[in-house]
This record gives structure tokens, sequence and C-alpha cells, in this order.
């Protein structure tokens, strides 16, 4: 998968797939239009939410082929947000991404079953191959 990701992919059984349609879960609304428009100019239909809560509560919950969620956020964090999907049968791909990262992190998100954490700032690669990577691990 890779870098190719931005037109298209295939999933590990080699299934060739549509453009994504990738949820970006911030509460850093900069940082969430400027991760919207990079996966919007690879093609990706991306739907934006502020928090994991108007996500949870919004029509695009089971809808979305990966999200992108940031981890330390108020009311709900990233982790907690793939918790209650997982709960709710929900096994939509995860990629958590930080700005802070602390000792234990790295297995709290693999115990939840996402992908990272994507140490912030990083490169649009990174993002595209981490968003890969989740998808691969889901397949």
């Amino acid at each position: 998968m890779g870098s190719d990701l931005g037109t298209a992919h295939e999933s590990a059984k080699g299934r060739q797939l549509r453009l994504l349609r990738v949820a970006i879960i911030d509460d850093d609304t900069s940082l969430r239009v400027a991760l919207a428009g990079l996966l919007r100019s690879h093609g990706h239909h991306v739907f934006e939410h502020a928090s994991a809560e108007t996500f949870l509560n919004s029509s695009d919950v089971g809808r979305i082929d990966c999200i992108v969620s940031d981890i330390h956020m108020p009311d709900m964090n990233g982790i907690e947000l793939k918790q209650r999907l997982n709960l709710a049968g929900d096994h939509t791909p995860v990629v958590l991404m930080t700005g802070r990262t602390y000792p234990g992190l790295e297995a709290q998100v693999t115990a939840a079953g996402a992908y990272g954490p994507l140490a912030k700032p990083f490169e649009a690669t990174a993002l595209l191959n981490a968003i890969a990577a989740s998808i691969r691990m889901a397949d």
C-alpha cells in the first residue's frame, strides 16, 4: 500500500478498493482542516469532527473506511473512542495521533486495537502510510 494510497489502495487480500472515506477527529480546527485538505487533495472523501462525541452522534459512524483521531481531546479521548467503537462491534481502522507522548501510551493504543501513536508534527507521507497500515491491520 504505502504512498500509492493517494489514488487507490489494495487490501492485504489483493482486492482493488475505492478511494477512502476518512473521518478526521481533532479539537484543533487548524490541524483538522489541514489534514482534511491533504486527504482531499489525494481524492479521498473526508468528514471532519471537532470531538469524538460529535462523530459518534453523526451519520458517519459505520460508513467510514478509516478514522484519524487525536488522542488528547476534552471529554472523550481517541483511545476511549476506539474502545467505544469496539464495544459497539464497529471495527473501523483507527489511526491515533498526538502531540504529547508519555511512557505506556503506545501500549494503550495497541491494546485498544488502534494504529499509532503518530507523533505530531508529521509529514504527509507518514499520515498516508499510517492510514494504509491501519487498514492492513484490520484486514
